[in-house]
Order: C-alpha cells, then structure tokens, then sequence
C-alpha cells in the first residue's frame, strides 16, 4: 500500500514536497514514479527514480524545477517541487513496480498505485 502526503495549495513560485510510503512493502529492486493528472486528462508521467540506485528521470515540463529521490531508512520517495506554476495545478499519483532491465523505470507500465494528493497553484 502507497501512502501519499504533502499536497496543498501553493503561490505562483512557492514550493512543496510530496511523499510516497510504502507500508507493508519495500521499494527495494522497484521503480517508484510521481504522476500527475488533471479532470478530463489523461495521467502523464512526471518523474521516475530506480529506488536502489537513484537514477532519475523527469518530463520536460518540470526538469530543472522538480526532484524526486528516495530515503531507504523511511522506505519514502519525495517528490520536491519548486518554482511552481498555475500548469502544476493537477491530482498527484505515487506508484511503484519491478524494475525492467530494458524499459527502465521510465518506459514501463505501472500497476501498484496510491490514492493520490491534490497540488493547486495560483
């Protein structure tokens, strides 16, 4: 079970930390990803991480302002969102999966889900 925490609502250029717990599991030899949708849209993909080495990935729309990265002593993933914008405005989904060795973390499909937390930026 994924356990999310950290939405809210935030200014234009404000910051917030998302996080992702695991209860019950680990997030060992797994892919863990933050994902993100808006009513009448589809979820889109907004940064993956391989738990046990750190490996990164992140959609064009937020590099450079979002990091995810893992705690393995909390078996937590955070999502740190900075400089926020107006477009950011969306439903926050953690999930988790096995790691594929040749789709990665950022390719691959997704099937163990939290019950998501709202992020709202004016």
């Amino acid at each position: 079970q994924l356990v999310e925490s950290g939405g809210g609502s935030v200014q234009r250029g404000g910051s917030l930390r998302l996080s992702c717990a695991a209860s019950g599991s680990t997030f060992t030899n797994r892919c863990v990803a933050w994902f993100r949708q808006i009513p009448g849209e589809e979820r889109k993909r907004v940064a993956t991480i391989r738990f046990d080495d750190g490996t990164a990935h992140y959609a064009s729309s937020v590099k450079g302002r979002f990091t995810i990265s893992g705690d393995s002593a909390k078996n937590t993933v955070y999502l740190q969102m900075n400089l926020l914008k107006p477009d950011d405005t969306a439903l926050y989904y953690c999930a988790h999966d096995a790691f594929h060795v040749i789709m990665g973390c950022w390719s691959r499909d997704y099937h163990y889900w939290g019950q998501g937390t709202q992020v709202t930026v004016s």
